[in-house]
């Protein structure tokens, strides 16, 4: 296959010139070097090459989770407790899927009596059931961690093996594209816990297989691959998969385009794409309608989230997770630690221009620079701000409402931009390797380079001391007062806010089942039937609601007759046989309040307040 710029002679994928009917560029001699000893230097070379990608993938992903890797028993991320809570949760469900044969699509273990639909949630099945026999191991939260790992290492890697074996000649600038992909800003801020959009080591693959389709005589096998690849992927997180489908075919067409002579590959590609629908549709069919039509399903996110754009002055700033970022002015141009999906800094900005206009010759770097503007473009969301004041109605208003991109948060639409970058650099620097030794300007582009890169490097993601599970809850304590069909009312049920008891559940190996948790399940509004989409609890139901304010205020207050009442039919809807309060903020308070709700005395053990309540709910 050919390179990138099409050095390498033979069918190859792109060349260098967009323009119709220009010549393909190739370098005068792609055979053997003139001396003998050439082949096997350049042979130690790319191993050398291929050690450093490894070792500095390695190092990478280590130095970013070096807070938690000191001591993973006593430490968790700082910067994003829920998500924390949500994939360790997941984790233990992908290890139950495997061990006991749990239903992987639908969960009854949270959220009693609706439960959770995990098809509508990103419940990384793709991951959670490979890593079940890691989990069972070392538990979840060591699991989690070492996902976390792994995801960043993984996608550096698939990206080197993509581009130093398929796209590129020079190893060096694979190494360079590969790291900058897997460690941009916007992938080092999904790292305060989102394994599920770090870990993006299919897309360079799927990236592969959609180029690979053109070649004739082999799209069924190509189509076949790049189906179960689709699938592997929507089993990960859905909206990379959508991202990158839609990357893709920007991408393909902006090249059919400038290069009339590919569409002698339309055949072929059309044929591949086909085959690589049917498979993909064919394993996905039965998940796909659990999630839109099966039990907990929803139609959108909830409306404030369907407006988180990218403050178009994010762009030009850092991150603060990097050198030169500060969390203040990130704190402004962003929703959150999590999604500064768009910062690149201005020297990388400039750099970029630069790139594309040194090689607007070459058809790839004009089709990563679409790719790139339309989904910058887009992931400014349905109003375009500029420092949080809203400037002109964006592009993405035209799409927020549409099915499947309703379910998109249009700042992550930035991260399509990271490999976008991260190709140019790279392909960039290919040009430059290959280009003759000496002159004045030789190392003015790695110069370039390291200015533009060095303000962006990542810092260490943040983290806190970690919360111990109490051991009442996980040595079968708990369990044994909790019998089949039964469920656990936590005080104040678990939520974002207070995510903690999903962490309790999962180190319990989901050995008892609980109310409430954080999770995307249908709003369910009895005032507003017409609503259809998902919202991050539980429904609100009485008791729950005094629970969550208590907790906020410590205040307690008077218990009347109906206030008793509801706490009674919110235990039976709940199906409780136990009530647990862990030591923590207002709990004097809480154990006041819902001694008064239920009129059970609870007892102490180990530090953890329990109520039987199995004779109140029959």
């Amino acid at each position: 296959m050919a390179t990138v710029d099409g050095r390498h002679r033979g069918p190859g994928a792109f060349d260098a010139d967009p323009r119709p009917g220009a010549a393909p560029e190739t370098t005068p001699d792609d055979g053997a070097p003139p001396v003998d000893e050439a082949a096997p230097r350049t042979r130690r070379a790319d191993r050398l090459w291929d050690l450093a990608a490894v070792l500095g993938s390695l190092a990478g992903a280590a130095y970013l989770m070096i807070q938690l890797l000191r001591d993973i028993p006593g430490r968790a991320l700082g910067a994003n407790a829920q998500d924390e809570a949500f994939f360790t949760w997941m984790l233990a469900h992908g290890a139950r899927v495997v061990t006991q044969l749990d239903y992987p699509f639908v969960t009854d273990r949270m959220n009693v009596p609706d439960g959770v639909n995990l098809m509508a949630n990103t419940s990384i099945l793709g991951l959670s059931v490979p890593l079940a026999p890691l989990t069972l191991l070392v538990g979840p939260h060591a699991s989690f961690v070492a996902l976390l790992v792994l995801a960043f290492v993984a996608t550096a890697l698939a990206w080197y093996y993509v581009l130093s074996r398929h796209l590129l000649a020079s190893r060096g600038a694979a190494l360079l594209g590969a790291g900058f992909c897997a460690f941009a800003p916007g992938m080092v801020s999904h790292g305060n816990g989102h394994p599920n959009i770090v870990g993006q080591f299919l897309v360079p693959l799927i990236v592969l297989w959609t180029l690979r389709l053109r070649e004739p005589g082999r799209w069924a096998r190509n189509g076949t691959i790049l189906g179960l690849l689709i699938t592997w992927q929507a089993f990960i997180n859905e909206e990379v998969l959508l991202v990158t489908a839609l990357g893709l075919g920007i991408f393909v067409l902006v090249v059919a385009a400038l290069r009339p002579e590919y569409r002698q590959w339309l055949r072929p590609f059309a044929a591949g794409l086909a085959v690589a629908a049917g498979v993909a549709a064919l394993l996905l069919a039965y998940p796909l309608w659990v999630q839109f039509t099966g039990p907990g399903a929803y139609h959108g996110l909830r409306p404030d989230i369907q407006s988180y754009g990218a403050d178009l002055a994010s762009f030009p700033a850092f991150s603060r997770e990097s050198l030169a970022g500060s969390e203040s002015t990130a704190r402004e141009l962003a929703q959150n630690a999590t999604e500064e999906n768009a910062f690149f800094g201005w020297p990388l900005l400039l750099l970029v221009v630069g790139i594309v206009g040194w090689l607007r010759r070459n058809v790839a770097v004009v089709g990563l620079a679409a790719v790139g503007l339309v989904f910058a473009l887009a992931s400014l969301g349905p109003t375009i701000r500029w420092h949080g004041e809203p400037i002109v109605r964006g592009p993405w208003a035209v799409a927020n409402n549409l099915p499947l991109l309703d379910s998109v948060v249009p700042t992550r639409l930035a991260l399509a931009v990271v490999p976008a970058l991260g190709l140019l650099l790279a392909v960039a620097w290919d040009r430059w390797s290959a280009s003759p030794p000496g002159g004045r300007w030789r190392w003015a582009f790695p110069a370039l380079v390291a200015v533009a890169l060095l303000p962006i490097m990542p810092t260490p993601l943040p983290d806190r001391p970690r919360t111990p599970t109490p051991a009442p809850l996980v040595d079968g304590r708990l369990a044994a007062q909790v019998p089949d069909g039964r469920s656990v009312l936590f005080v104040p049920p678990p939520r974002g806010q207070n995510p903690e008891p999903m962490i309790w559940a999962a180190e319990a190996d989901l050995a008892w089942t609980i109310t409430h948790g954080y999770f995307l399940g249908p709003i369910r509004d009895p005032a507003r039937p017409q609503l259809k989409y998902g919202i991050f609890t539980a429904p609100a139901r009485p008791t729950s609601e005094l629970l969550y304010q208590v907790a906020a205020t410590g205040d307690v207050p008077e218990i009347t007759a109906e206030g008793r009442r509801d706490a009674l039919d919110d235990l039976r809807y709940w199906r409780v046989a136990a009530i647990v309060l862990a030591p923590g903020r207002n709990a004097d308070a809480l154990r006041r309040v819902t001694t008064d709700l239920v009129g059970v005395e609870p007892r102490q053990v180990d530090g953890v307040w329990i109520w039987d309540v199995r004779g109140l709910v029959n």
